[in-house]
């Protein structure tokens, strides 16, 4: 067996986990690299190569697999570089994409403009034909029309298209139809039709995804093709997965086709590994993963050992911003990662994001022309940042440059240097609790009856005082913790999702139809897991669901089907009953009283192709470590502590540490507060206790 190469290309830095032969993770960090990620990649696997005394383009030729995940999509959104895209609608629907969902956070605010539409209204065409909810023309397809259309669009150069009819997931034919007359009039133009991407009820969801899809198309088949040609010139020659939005991966030729799964699809994989680290130190099933990168502060559940999915995810603000349409993991994001600047509004209260410095140029120590204050920044004023270590050593850090920007900060406010760095790391702790919150509390999770498992770079800065008001005892940090994303790409499947819409209700239920719906989603599936080039072989899992609702309301919720078909009036009643159980679960109400509606029908294949890292035997006890250097750090109160410092890579299984004490990990720094405490496991993570 060659190495196994995990990379996930965030905004500030590249994580690249290697998988070795004999079962140990080693970790490679480097910046990312936006102009050609490939650099950074290589960079990242540079560290590692240093540890087999090996060279990076030899590694890559002994990998068997490497597993892909990349922000570009995201960024390319974020910084308006998609493709120049047409949406084509039904006539009379041609502010599908301008109206959104019509919701807004404080009705009566009005200090900011209605947000655009994804797609600006003018390169909106609309389509002369009507498909009705039952599937019937009412009126045809006005295929002169289309053609003038499209002949209009090939003139203004437009590079992707995306077209989205009104009750097309009904009957697909005009769809199809146009799909044909794009091939013939512009071949090579990149389009996305809305009934073979998002088969679901809600004009705008589909809309969207749609929009959203044939936008990213021209950038991410490119961007993927081209990073694989680069890895093929740097000498791998194993299978190339890319890690996608569902928690899973897929082959890069079938992601090329549905782009917009590559959205989010870094942070999906935290709650992947967060599922792992949990099962191999058997502290149960309902996990809250908190990853703490440069940019962001990502939060996501695991519950009864599941991954938790959505509809729901929006890029950018709730509402404002614009909703992907298609089924993710639920993972919900804040601006309060490391490089999160630091700021005093008009108020004079002091504010941490949602802006960053990125990687480029980076929080103010960085010594790379940063000049705002970070998280990052004020970590290293408190003493909990050795500057000759960040990184293993590999970025040096310029501890005057903070003081500098936290001493701007700190003169505004009319307060003291230590004292300012340390309401920064506070008011980032309060960012993440309130995040922590809406996706728990809100959503019927119990904190106090979870484990928390925290990644990213900057997790340890705080995630012990957020784990404590939280009232959450225990935090499992993983030594990888700053790759957890990459880390759970080590432990997915290869995952796929097709969906059917077929409306019912149990006072009329259409077995029948439902039936239909599954038997085609099956053969979707299917045909999937027939294209592959890898995994030939491997265990195959296909699970069924369906997005329900009571009656009147608004949302549905994800609901397992007890079985893959619904046979007799006994199995739709273990659908039923199953809904109330859902639902119960979650708000704690069960109203039987009421219909249930059955909107979305969905099936998800999982294919096992590699074997996940062995699980390491359990210990016995711990022992207590002490540390012969300490360092002046500063936890709030009157003045910095003569604090212990120990290195990381010195401690052994079974090595406890009191607070205060900060662990040195190549990667990662954990703050022990004062009165908490620490241990390595054999899984070779650091379970904190926060009691």
């Amino acid at each position: 067996m060659g190495y196994r190469i995990s990379v996930d290309t965030g905004g500030t830095f590249t994580d690249m986990v290697v998988l070795s032969e004999d079962g140990q993770f080693h970790v490679g960090k480097a910046l990312t690299t936006p102009d050609r990620i490939s650099e950074g990649m290589l960079s990242a696997l540079e560290v590692v190569a240093e540890t087999f005394e090996t060279t990076p383009k030899d590694m890559l030729t002994a990998t068997d697999l490497l597993i892909y995940g990349t922000t570009r999509a995201t960024n390319a959104i974020v910084t308006k570089q998609t493709a120049r895209t047409a949406f084509l609608t039904t006539t009379g629907f041609r502010d599908i994409l301008v109206f959104k969902e019509g919701g807004k956070h404080g009705p009566h605010d009005y200090s900011y403009d209605y947000p655009q539409p994804y797609i600006p209204r003018r390169r909106t065409f609309e389509i002369n034909e009507r498909i009705g909810a039952s599937g019937e023309v009412v009126r045809p397809l006005d295929e002169a029309q289309a053609r003038e259309t499209i002949e209009t669009l090939k003139v203004r150069g437009f590079e992707a298209i995306a077209v989205s009819l009104l009750w097309s997931i009904a009957n697909e034919a005009h769809e199809a139809r146009l799909g044909e007359l794009i091939e013939e009039i512009m071949p090579g133009v990149p389009y996305t039709l809305s009934h073979r991407l998002a088969p679901i009820l809600r004009e705008y969801r589909r809309a969207s995804a749609t929009a959203i899809d044939a936008s990213l198309k021209p950038l991410m088949q490119a961007h993927l093709r081209q990073m694989r040609t680069d890895l093929a010139t740097s000498g791998f020659t194993g299978d190339l997965l890319v890690s996608t939005a569902v928690g899973g991966c897929q082959e890069v030729e079938s992601l090329v086709e549905r782009p917009i799964n590559t959205l989010k699809s870094g942070p999906a994989m935290a709650p992947v590994a967060a599922r792992a680290y949990s099962a191999l130190e058997r502290m149960g099933g309902d996990v809250i993963v908190c990853d703490t990168g440069g940019t962001t502060f990502d939060v996501g559940l695991v519950r009864d050992g599941n991954l938790i999915y959505s509809r729901d995810s929006w890029l950018g603000p709730l509402w404002t911003g614009d909703i992907m349409g298609t089924s993710t993991v639920d993972v919900r994001s804040v601006g309060a990662g490391g490089g999160s600047i630091a700021w005093v509004d008009p108020g004079g209260l002091l504010r941490v994001g949602p802006q960053s410095a990125g990687s480029v140029p980076g929080p103010a120590c960085y010594g790379a022309g940063g000049t705002e204050p970070t998280v990052t920044d004020a970590a290293l004023v408190l003493g909990y940042i050795d500057p000759g270590y960040f990184n293993g050593g590999r970025l040096s850090l310029n501890r005057n440059a903070a003081v500098t920007v936290i001493s701007k900060l700190a003169e505004s406010m009319g307060k003291g240097v230590d004292e300012t760095a340390h309401s920064i790391m506070v008011i980032a702790n309060e960012l993440m609790i309130k995040a922590i919150g809406e996706i728990t509390v809100n959503d019927g999770l119990n904190p106090r009856e979870s484990v928390i498992v925290a990644g990213g770079g900057a997790a340890g800065f705080n995630i012990m005082p957020i784990a404590q008001e939280l009232g959450c005892d225990t935090v499992i940090l993983p030594r990888t913790a700053s790759a957890l994303s990459a880390c759970g790409m080590q432990y997915s499947s290869i995952v796929f999702e097709a969906t059917r819409s077929r409306f019912t209700d149990s006072n009329d239920f259409d077995r029948e139809g439902a039936n239909r719906s599954l038997d085609e989603i099956e053969a979707e599936l299917m045909q999937f897991r027939n294209s592959l080039g890898t995994a030939k072989d491997a265990q195959v899992n296909i699970e069924f669901f369906v997005e329900a609702r009571y009656r009147a309301q608004v949302w549905e919720l994800d609901t397992a089907l007890p079985k893959p078909r619904l046979e007799n009036d006994t199995d739709v009643a273990d659908l039923v009953e199953t809904f109330h159980q859902t639902h119960e679960r979650i708000y704690a109400v069960r109203d039987e009283g009421s219909p249930v509606e059955c909107v979305n029908w969905k099936g998800r294949i999982s294919i096992q192709p590699f074997d996940p890292p062995p699980a390491p035997e359990p210990i016995a006890d711990s022992r207590a470590s002490e540390s012969t250097t300490t360092r002046e750090c500063f936890f709030g109160g009157d003045s910095p502590i003569a604090t212990p410092i120990f290195h990381g890579p010195d401690l052994q299984t079974g090595d406890a540490v009191t607070g205060p004490a900060i662990i040195e990990e190549p990667t990662t720094t954990i703050v022990v507060y004062p009165g908490m405490s620490a241990w390595l496991s054999a899984a070779d993570s650091y379970i904190l206790d926060c009691r």
